[in-house]
């Protein structure tokens, strides 16, 4: 492709992120699915431009108002090409030519607006904070709080590209045998020194070249997700559910801790999500896990299985501010329609729920990719207040292998602090009750 076509392949998608309600991640892969002809490198310049508009959308939107123009996909990479690349108007009128695979011809009004960006840079003097910073409104105010005088470091560590973090599937290989595969394949890999299979690749690469996603041998997972998984500590031949298991990263990770025994109960309400889990499952091989889809988060099922588990995973559904570096166009969508307050009486119903399952002596996690306090520490200071049969297990003492990146007695992670994704996790153990035997279900 031409540099024109690039352009213009990035600008179209730009216009499919905008006018759907889907992840752009989502939308991404099944707009490359269509476009088979293009090869690594056009489909990695154009991702990059996709990405680059994403991450600066606040900013680019500023500056188009600010000179009377809608934001667009086609003005927001015409603002990008002028205020981060520096072009000349010039130089953009040679690509917006209207050839074959090229953008149209300037119009111009869009030529006036890219003599008026002539010169500028990125931020300017008046630009908000929020905006600077690419923050959205509903989330300035519960971030402020949670990072305080960190705020401003945490908001531009989540506008860097995120590293590629693998995590080896030691149930069909070792983490050294997939580091030497790596490096044959000329890649610069790096073992995780907080989790036991991680690995981590920081330059950037087409995933068609890693054949052992393909074949189970390595999964796609986040340093920070692996340390949740980590919490629960599941042993092999117990009883486990993962009761938020959408597309089954924790849950693979868990049957490898397991070594592949006992039983594992991956449940979600969407089905998609689970047969997508399913289809993770099987390649993986994975041969101690199912899936269990749930009309609601009290679904009858829960109550049958009442104390029937020793490890419960609940990875509950959050406002995502913790995956911003990876998702950038999560941050314009607010985290449900109803609100962060809706969101966060779903958290505690899912937790009460979960918590269930587990059997005295057992133990809880709860987890989010989120940042908020109010998702967070609150949430688990509002559990534990309506359930005295639950205690907080410490960090140290829970995982002394993570008491590094412990914030009080909770693992929290977050991108500036610890180069991952933002992540929280608390472990707590329900009270052992001698003489009560958890109730086993063959319904499973």
């Amino acid at each position: 492709m031409t540099p024109a076509a690039r352009l213009q392949a990035a600008i179209v998608l730009m216009e499919e992120v905008d006018s759907l309600s889907r992840p752009a991640d989502a939308i991404v892969s099944a707009w490359f699915r269509t476009r088979r002809d293009m090869d690594d490198r056009d489909r990695g310049a154009v991702l990059e431009l996709l990405y680059a508009l994403l991450r600066h959308r606040a900013r680019l939107r500023w500056w188009l108002e600010r000179h009377g123009r809608d934001d667009t996909a086609r003005n927001r990479m015409l603002a990008w090409l002028t205020l981060a690349e520096g072009r000349t108007p010039d130089q953009v009128m040679r690509l917006f030519n209207g050839a074959k695979g090229a953008p149209a011809a300037l119009t111009r009004a869009e030529h006036a607006l890219l003599i008026k960006l002539q010169g500028a840079t990125m931020t300017h003097p008046t630009m908000p904070e929020e905006v600077r910073l690419e923050c959205p409104d509903w989330a300035a105010g519960p971030l402020r709080h949670r990072f305080g005088a960190a705020f401003e470091a945490e908001m531009a560590a989540l506008l860097s590209p995120p590293t590629l973090d693998l995590r080896a599937n030691t149930i069909k290989t070792t983490r050294d045998a997939m580091m030497r595969q790596l490096t044959d394949l000329g890649l610069r890999a790096e073992v995780s020194l907080r989790v036991p299979d991680g690995i981590r690749i920081r330059e950037r690469m087409s995933l068609a070249r890693l054949a052992a996603l393909k074949s189970g041998e390595l999964e796609i997972q986040d340093e920070g997700s692996q340390m949740v998984a980590m919490l629960l500590d599941a042993r092999p031949g117990e009883r486990v559910v993962d009761f938020c298991a959408g597309a089954g990263g924790k849950t693979l990770a868990i049957a490898a801790q397991m070594n592949n025994r006992g039983h594992i109960v991956a449940c979600d309400v969407n089905e998609n999500r689970l047969k997508r889990c399913a289809e993770r499952v099987r390649r993986a091989g994975v041969h101690n896990a199912e899936t269990r889809l749930l009309a609601t988060e009290t679904d009858r099922w829960v109550k049958r299985h009442k104390g029937g588990f020793d490890r419960v995973l609940v990875d509950a559904p959050c406002s995502g501010t913790g995956t911003w570096r990876r998702n950038p166009d999560a941050r314009w969508r607010a985290p449900e329609e109803k609100g962060l307050d809706n969101l966060i009486a779903v958290q505690a119903r899912i937790l009460a729920s979960a918590a269930r399952l587990v059997r005295p002596g057992g133990r809880l996690v709860y987890a989010t990719c989120s940042m908020l306090s109010e998702e967070n520490e609150d949430q688990v200071a509002s559990f534990l207040a309506h359930h005295a049969d639950f205690h907080v297990v410490p960090l140290p003492e829970a995982a002394p292998r993570l008491s590094g990146v412990a914030r009080g007695d909770y693992l929290s992670l977050t991108p500036a602090h610890d180069d991952t994704d933002g992540f929280f996790a608390a472990v707590l153990r329900r009270e052992s009750q001698p003489g009560t035997t958890p109730p086993v279900s063959s319904d499973v």
